[in-house]
């Protein structure tokens, strides 16, 4: 539901302006987003005891708002609104977007074991190639008995697993048989 919301939040902000404007409200805005990690800060902005033009102003005084009216109405709209806590999602919202405008997109290798870097830079090649987007692909270590390769942003994931590929040999042998 708040992904929703923070998409048209996101569409408003876009719209209409240069790539240049975009980028700086994406920068101011991740770091108002980084500020929700703090739990005494999700208090602060959560709390109803607190005045929301002071929650809108504590907010304003995290960054640097010189000649950036948009984004400082934009905020003063959202603790209007009681929508602060929005933040977070129209902070990742628009960089998603960002990503989109500049072809850019940014992905993730599970295994249970430790690729070589030349290894995922080949997947990172042949994703790119095939997508024809640019593609930065980390590593996730975990316990997933295979690979999975999981672009967010383009809507892709291609896993093989070994438990699969077991179910689909004993049922390819069983209608064999």
């Amino acid at each position: 539901m708040n992904d929703l919301v923070a998409k048209r939040y996101v569409k408003a902000l876009v719209d209409g302006r240069n790539s240049d404007i975009i980028n700086t409200i994406s920068s101011k805005l991740n770091v108002i987003s980084s500020a929700f990690a703090d739990e005494k800060f999700n208090s602060i902005v959560s709390s109803p005891q607190i005045a929301d033009n002071t929650k809108v102003d504590f907010i304003i005084s995290l960054v640097d708002f010189a000649n950036d009216e948009v984004l400082k109405n934009f905020i003063k709209l959202l603790g209007e609104k009681r929508r602060l806590s929005l933040l977070p999602f129209i902070a990742k919202e628009l960089n998603t977007q960002i990503a989109k405008m500049n072809n850019s997109y940014i992905g993730v290798v599970y295994t249970n074991l430790e690729l070589s870097s030349d290894y995922v830079s080949s997947i990172e090649k042949q994703f790119s190639k095939k997508f024809d987007v640019k593609l930065s692909l980390s590593q996730n270590v975990c316990d997933y008995d295979g690979i999975k390769v999981d672009i967010d942003g383009l809507g892709v994931e291609i896993s093989f697993s070994k438990e699969r590929l077991k179910t689909q040999l004993i049922d390819h042998i069983l209608k064999a048989v």
